[in-house]
């Protein structure tokens, strides 16, 4: 849980690494990280309560074929994970039990020639029914935990002072490094993660990240991220922008990954590389920012 000690280390942090990066940027990151340090502690046990139970009453709306096809079932089970990560920490058995949950059918069946997807859709739904049961009962353990226990005594999390401060470190370099190391104009996404790669490397977090090897799988689809920091549960995505039409297309791909990869990771830094594409970065930036826990670094040539 956070408290002042907790919360005074992180802003020393801010404080040492002004020089490092600008200090409007550094008040923006600093306040955004922080945010995520309290939000636990602003609710109390009741106002924990009264969320989950917000989540378990929507459930019934949710079972219609058409809402299972719908971001609306996608959106609540986006809305529900953060929602008892915030209140019980990412580690905790109610956070993993609805992560094991699953929402869409797995595994071989048997159909008749020319009906697979007709099955397939059948199997789809059953799961996504059965989920939503599942989910429900996860839910109801939890409130369960907090009438007993107290919102005081229920969090299971990391030492978030030090994940901040190592947070903080990445996007420094990102910010003041990433265009420093290219020199010359890249022509392809995979220039710019060698260039992230050596950064990591040579800032001393060799070992401490994966590169473009774990798969999360979300909705039917596979995602790869570009870089992986799985103790402290943060995502680094690059996309190059070398075409007008590239701008739209990223902007959908972000919002696509953000909701995949907080399935897995709650920290998520997009480094957008431009090579003179966008013209307004505030407005790219619009709506993205607003998502809890990620980050938006867009880095012109």
């Amino acid at each position: 849980m956070a408290d002042q000690t907790s919360l005074d280390a992180v802003r020393s942090q801010f404080i040492l690494s002004t020089h490092a990066i600008g200090h409007k940027s550094t008040k923006v990151i600093a306040k955004r990280i922080s945010n995520s340090i309290v939000r636990v502690k602003k609710l109390n046990t009741d106002e924990a309560i009264n969320l989950i139970r917000a989540q378990i009453d929507q459930i019934d709306n949710l079972e219609s074929v058409e809402k299972s096809l719908s971001g609306i079932s996608t959106k609540w089970r986006l809305d529900t994970l953060l929602i008892i990560q915030d209140i019980f920490g990412k580690n905790s058995d109610i956070v993993k039990a609805f992560n094991a949950i699953n929402f869409e059918f797995v595994g071989n069946f048997e159909y008749d020639r020319g009906y697979r997807e007709q099955e397939l859709f059948r199997l789809d739904y059953l799961t996504y029914l059965k989920g939503l049961l599942e989910a429900k009962g996860v839910l109801e353990s939890g409130i369960s935990l907090l009438e007993r226990k107290g919102i005081e005594s229920v969090y299971d999390g990391k030492d978030t002072p030090k994940e901040a401060s190592e947070l903080l470190k990445i996007v420094s370099l990102i910010e003041n490094s990433l265009r420093k190391v290219i020199r010359d104009k890249p022509t392809k996404e995979k220039e710019v993660n060698d260039a992230l790669e050596a950064l990591f490397i040579g800032a001393g977090f060799d070992g401490e990240f994966s590169r473009e090897k774990e798969h999360i799988e979300y909705s039917s689809k596979n995602y790869i991220p570009d870089f992986v920091f799985k103790r402290i549960e943060t995502i680094v995505e690059s996309k190059f922008c070398d075409k007008p039409e590239r701008e739209k297309e990223m902007i959908g791909e972000i919002n696509d990954d953000i909701v995949a990869y907080q399935t897995k990771y709650p920290n998520l830094i997009f480094v957008v590389y431009d090579v003179g594409v966008i013209r307004d970065a505030d407005k790219f930036k619009e709506g993205i920012e607003n998502q809890k826990s990620v980050i938006i670094k867009i880095i012109k040539h």
